[in-house]
C-alpha cells in the first residue's frame, strides 16, 4: 500500500491505494475490488463510472447518491415550468474572460 496526493493542497488527507490488475471478462476487462475498499466507498450494486484526468472514477448510483432523482426532478421542473426557462442564458458561454486568461490552477 502506498500514499498519494499530499502535495496536493486539496487533499485534505493521504489517499491510500492497492495495486491491482485488469482480468478478461468475456470481450471486456475489468477489476476486482477489495470488500474493504467497497465498503469504504459506500459502493452499492449500481455505480457510476466516470473518468478525468486519467483516472476513473466509481461512485455508488442508488438511492444513498448525492445526485439521487435529480433528473426526475429536472424533468418534473420542466414540465411545470417550461414557458419561464431562460434558453438564452442557458445557451450562454460558462466561461469568460477571467476564466480564459487569468485563472490559473
Amino acid at each position: 500500500m502506498k500514499t498519494i496526493g499530499k502535495s496536493h493542497p486539496r487533499m485534505q488527507r493521504a489517499i491510500k491505494t492497492v495495486r491491482g490488475k485488469l482480468v478478461q471478462i468475456g470481450n471486456s476487462r475489468g477489476v476486482r475490488l477489495p470488500k474493504t475498499v467497497i465498503e469504504q466507498a459506500g459502493l452499492t450494486t449500481d455505480i457510476e463510472i466516470a473518468v478525468h484526468h486519467n483516472q476513473i472514477i466509481l461512485r455508488s448510483a442508488g438511492e444513498d447518491s448525492p445526485r439521487a432523482g435529480w433528473e426526475e426532478q429536472i424533468k418534473k421542473t420542466l414540465a411545470e415550468h417550461r414557458e419561464e426557462i431562460d434558453q438564452e442564458w442557458l445557451d450562454a458561454p460558462l466561461a469568460g474572460r477571467f476564466d480564459e486568461e487569468e485563472w490559473t490552477w
